[in-house]
């Protein structure tokens, strides 16, 4: 069984009543790939607004495999101490990573959160040797449009990822930069200008598994159901 491990921030937990990406990739696996999966990780919650914490298990609908590595306000530089152990105990196969915009926004520079990117590809590997790891770059925010400085930060970590996955990458166990969403607008595809509606779900779900299914030949093309 293939084991696919989703590990973001608030983008990938999602909030009380919502699909979720997660599930939105899970609908299309599937329909699309041909063998066993599951979706694994230590954590299966939502992020609750009432309680600002990571408690709710209100989904829009609950049944699919919730196993996670998210959490609102995390981001590299929170996972990076944690996927290897996690990695380890939950036997992931393939890392479906979507993380950066809280370290830009609060912790780290982009050349710190790319030592933070080698870190968490070394501490992954050396857990599950021959795992894969398909990665997003970070999706422009309504704070990189009023902030020209955090926008910045943002296109040069991004030009870090893509090299850094570039010089990782190796044939028993593959690194993939995930090309973001190119109509994707957080005009219209979130609901508060950073946190993905249904159509941000949609397309964030089939970026992954369009570069999955072209790099890795691992699914097909996405549908949205």
């Amino acid at each position: 069984m293939l084991r696919f491990m989703p590990v973001g921030d608030s983008m990938t937990i999602g909030s009380a009543g919502e699909h979720t990406w997660r599930y939105r990739l899970w609908q299309h696996l599937c329909t699309a790939y041909g063998g066993p999966f599951t979706l694994v990780g230590p954590r299966e919650t939502l992020h609750d607004p009432a309680t600002d914490a990571p408690t709710s298990h209100a989904y829009a609908d609950p049944g699919f495999p919730r196993g996670h590595l998210a959490g609102w306000g995390e981001g590299w530089h929170h996972m990076t101490p944690l996927i290897g152990k996690t990695a380890r105990s939950c036997r992931a196969d393939v890392l479906l990573v979507s993380l950066g915009l809280i370290d830009l926004g609060f912790y780290t520079n982009a050349e710190q959160t790319a030592d933070n990117v080698r870190a968490f590809v070394a501490e992954a590997r050396t857990a599950r040797p021959g795992i894969r790891m398909a990665v997003m770059p970070v999706i422009r925010n309504i704070r990189a449009e009023a902030d020209t400085a955090f926008a910045d930060q943002v296109a040069h970590f991004n030009e870090l990822l893509a090299k850094t996955l570039t010089d990782l990458d190796a044939p028993d166990s593959p690194l993939l930069l995930v090309p973001p969403p190119a109509s994707y607008d957080f005009h219209t595809d979130t609901y508060d200008g950073t946190h993905p509606n249904e159509t941000g779900e949609h397309k964030i779900a089939a970026a992954f598994a369009e570069a999955m299914w072209q790099d890795w030949d691992l699914g097909g093309p996405y549908t949205a159901e």
